[in-house]
C-alpha cells in the first residue's frame, strides 16, 4: 500500500510542513519517480523536499527541454511525466514544449511557480517577472489553473492529477504562488489522500453490445484493416493489437505518431514508409477499425482515395475521448473506450466464434498482396545503400543503426528531411522503442526526448538521429547528458544547410535549373545555408565523447565504440548535402497537406449488423 509505503515520510508527524512538500507527497503516492526542470528559489520547497520523497529531479538547460524530457519519459514508459519551470522567464521558456507535448498527446503535469499571492491575477501592474501564466498556458493544454491558497493546494493539485488520467493524455498545468510553495504550515489530515480516493485506476470499458457488433462487422467484412493511433501507444496495447491482427489476418497501418506500436518484421505489420502498400491497405478495405487515432491530416482525414469511399467502407472508431470519435470522418459505429480493454474484450469474442475459412484465405492473399508491394519498395529504397562516397549518403546512417543497435533500443528522431531519411531506412523491431514529434515536426526536441527516454529506461540503449539544424536548437544539452549520467548517443547528420526548406525554396525560385541540377547555389535561395558547426568538438569541450566521420565505412566502427565508451557521445556525421535535400516520398509528404478531393457528399452508409446477445454484463 502507498500509505505504508510513505508513512514514514508523512508531512502529519512534523509541526509545519512546507507547501512544496504537499506536492512531493502527492507526486509520490501517484508513483513518480523522474521530475525535470531547472531549480529556483521560487519553489525552492518544492525542489528541496523531492529526493526525500523519491522523486529525482533531472536539471536540464532550458525549460522546453525538460517538457520533453518529460513528455518523452511518459509516452515511452507509460508514466505520468512532471516537468517543473519558473515564474516568468522560466514559464515563457517552456511554452514551445508545453505547445509540442501537449500537440503529441503526452501526458505531462507541468508545476509552475508564480509571484506571491496578490500580486498577479489579475496583474497588479509593474510586477517583476510576473505575466498571466494560466491564462496563456489554457488554451494550448488540457488544463490550466492557479492555487489562491493553501487551503486548496492539495484540493487543486488533486483536480490536475485527475485531468491527467482523464481522456485524452496531454499537458496538465498547475500555477502555484512562491509564497504558497515556500511557505510554511500546519499540516492537515485532509491534504493526504491515496490515488485511489480521489480518482478512479480504472479505464472506462466499451459496453458489451458494442463490441458484439464490432465483432460481427468484421467478421463478415472480405478485407478489413486495422489503424492503430497513439491511442494504442498510450494504452499499452501493443499486444492485443497483435493478438488482433493475427486472429483477424488482417493489415494494420499506423499513425506516425503509433508507428513504435508493432514489430513491423511481421506479416500484418504495412509501415507508413510504405506509402503504396499503406494507400492499397486502407483503400481496398471494405471495414476499417481505428483505434486511437483522430484521422489527421497525415491519416488524409480518412479520406478517399487513399482511405475507401465512404459508400463502400464501414468504418469503426475506438476512443477514449467523445470529442475525437466521427470528428474527421462519419463512423458507423463509433465506441467510447479504453481501446486496450475494448481490444481485450473484442479478441475474445473472435477467438470464441472465429472468421470463416474463405475469409481468412481471402485475407491472407491480401496480406502477400501487401507484402510484395512492400519487398519491392525495399529492394528500391536500399539502392541508395550502393553509394558508397564520401561524404556519405544519408540512408546509411539509420540503416547502420539498425545494424548494430540492440532490437530494444530506442530510437530517437529529429529533424527535417534527417527524419525522413531517418523513417525511410529504419525498421522498428521492439514497440515503444520509437520517438520524435510527427504532428508538431519540432526542431531540436529529439534532444531532451533522448534524455527524457534514457532516464526511463537507464540499461536500455538509446540514439538520437537528427539534423544539424535541429542540433542547433538545443545543443547544450549534452552538458546536461555528462551531469546527469545519462549517457545518449547523438548522431548528427551535417548538410550545412536548412534543407527542407532549401528544396522547397529551389522549386519554386528555379524549378527547371533545381530538376536539372538538384541544387541550387546559396545566392540564389533565401538565408537557407549554415556555418560549419564542429559538433564532435562541440561535445569534447563538454566532457562528451565525439568522433567525426564522412564515409559509410566509418560510421559502423564509430557506433560501436560511443556503445562501448558507455557515456554520452555525439558522432558528427558529414553527409553529401545534394543527396541529403532530396529524402525519399517528398511529393507525398506535400500531398498530405493538401485535402484530398474525397467525394462531394457522403451517402447513406448501411446500418452495422445487430448485437449478438451476450451473456456478460454491461460495462459502464
Amino acid at each position: 500500500m502507498i500509505a505504508k509505503k510513505l508513512a514514514k515520510l508523512s508531512p502529519l508527524a512534523k509541526p509545519t510542513v512546507l507547501g512544496g512538500e504537499i506536492l512531493s507527497w502527492m507526486l509520490a503516492a501517484e508513483g513518480v519517480e523522474h521530475a525535470f526542470g531547472i531549480i529556483d528559489g521560487t519553489y525552492f520547497g518544492l525542489v528541496s523536499t523531492l529526493g526525500g520523497h523519491g522523486v529525482d529531479l533531472v536539471t536540464p538547460r532550458h525549460e522546453a527541454t525538460a517538457l520533453h524530457m518529460a513528455g518523452a519519459y511518459a509516452r515511452i514508459s507509460g508514466r505520468l511525466g512532471v516537468a517543473i519551470a519558473s515564474n516568468g522567464p522560466g514559464v515563457a521558456n517552456a511554452l514551445g514544449g508545453v505547445a509540442v507535448e501537449h500537440a503529441e498527446g503526452n501526458r505531462v503535469l507541468l508545476i509552475t511557480s508564480c509571484r506571491r499571492v496578490g500580486l498577479g491575477y489579475p496583474d497588479r501592474g509593474g510586477a517583476y517577472q510576473y505575466f498571466p501564466h494560466v491564462d496563456v498556458m489554457r488554451p494550448m493544454s488540457k488544463w490550466a489553473e492557479v492555487v489562491p491558497s493553501i487551503d486548496r493546494l492539495a484540493e487543486m493539485t488533486r483536480a490536475a492529477l485527475r485531468a491527467c488520467f482523464t481522456g485524452r493524455p496531454g499537458v496538465v498545468h498547475l500555477d502555484v504562488p512562491e509564497d504558497i510553495i515556500n511557505g510554511e504550515f500546519e499540516p492537515r489530515a485532509e491534504w493526504y489522500r491515496e490515488p485511489d480516493q480521489y480518482r478512479s485506476l480504472h479505464l472506462p470499458a466499451p459496453r458489451d453490445e458494442q463490441v458484439d457488433a464490432a465483432a460481427a462487422m468484421l467478421r463478415e467484412s472480405t478485407l478489413p484493416v486495422l489503424h492503430a493511433g497513439s491511442g494504442i501507444v498510450h494504452a499499452g496495447a501493443e499486444r492485443e493489437l497483435q493478438r488482433l491482427a493475427t486472429l483477424l489476418q488482417a493489415p494494420v497501418t499506423t499513425s506516425w505518431g503509433a508507428r513504435c506500436v508493432l514489430d513491423e518484421r511481421q506479416p500484418e505489420a504495412v509501415s507508413m514508409v510504405f506509402v503504396e502498400a499503406t494507400n492499397t491497405a486502407r483503400r481496398e478495405a471494405d471495414c476499417a477499425l481505428v483505434l486511437g487515432s483522430r484521422l489527421g491530416e497525415t491519416d488524409w482525414w480518412g479520406k478517399a482515395p487513399y482511405w475507401g469511399d465512404p459508400g463502400a467502407q464501414r468504418l469503426i472508431q475506438v476512443d477514449i475521448d467523445p470529442d475525437i470519435l466521427g470528428a474527421n470522418r462519419s463512423t458507423d459505429l463509433a465506441i467510447l473506450g479504453d481501446v486496450r480493454a475494448f481490444l481485450q474484450a473484442l479478441c475474445d469474442r473472435l477467438e470464441a466464434d472465429p472468421i470463416p475459412r474463405e475469409k481468412a484465405e481471402a485475407r491472407r492473399a491480401q496480406l502477400d498482396k501487401l507484402a510484395t508491394m512492400r519487398t519491392k519498395r525495399r529492394a528500391e529504397l536500399d539502392r541508395k545503400l550502393e553509394d558508397r562516397a564520401t561524404p556519405m549518403h544519408p540512408a546509411h546512417v539509420a540503416t547502420t543503426c539498425d545494424k548494430v543497435l540492440d532490437d530494444d533500443a530506442i530510437l530517437v528522431i529529429d529533424g527535417g528531411n534527417t527524419a525522413i531519411w531517418a523513417n525511410f531506412y529504419h525498421r522498428v523491431r521492439t514497440p515503444h522503442s520509437l520517438l520524435g514529434t510527427p504532428k508538431m515536426g519540432m526542431l531540436g526536441a529529439g534532444v531532451g526526448q533522448a534524455l527524457g527516454a534514457k532516464a526511463a529506461f537507464p540499461h536500455r540503449q538509446v540514439v538520437c538521429v537528427l539534423g544539424d539544424g535541429a542540433m542547433g536548437f538545443h545543443q547544450q544539452e549534452i552538458e546536461t547528458a555528462v551531469r546527469a549520467g545519462l549517457p545518449v548517443i547523438y548522431v548528427v547528420l551535417c548538410d550545412r544547410q536548412w534543407g527542407m526548406v532549401k528544396i522547397n525554396q529551389s522549386f519554386m525560385l528555379k524549378p527547371v535549373k533545381t530538376l536539372l541540377f538538384k541544387s541550387l547555389r546559396p545566392d540564389e535561395t533565401v538565408n537557407t545555408d549554415l556555418c560549419e558547426t564542429r559538433f564532435d568538438q562541440l561535445a569534447r569541450s563538454m566532457g562528451a565523447h565525439g568522433e567525426r566521420v564522412s564515409s559509410p565505412d566509418d560510421l559502423e566502427p564509430a557506433l560501436r565504440r560511443c556503445i562501448q565508451i558507455g557515456r554520452p557521445a555525439v558522432i558528427h556525421v558529414d553527409v553529401d548535402p545534394t543527396k541529403h535535400m532530396w529524402a525519399p516520398d517528398l511529393k507525398t509528404f506535400k500531398d498530405m497537406h493538401a485535402e484530398p478531393a474525397g467525394t462531394p457528399s457522403e451517402p447513406k452508409k448501411p446500418a452495422p449488423p445487430k448485437a449478438r446477445k451476450s451473456s456478460r454484463k454491461r460495462s459502464s
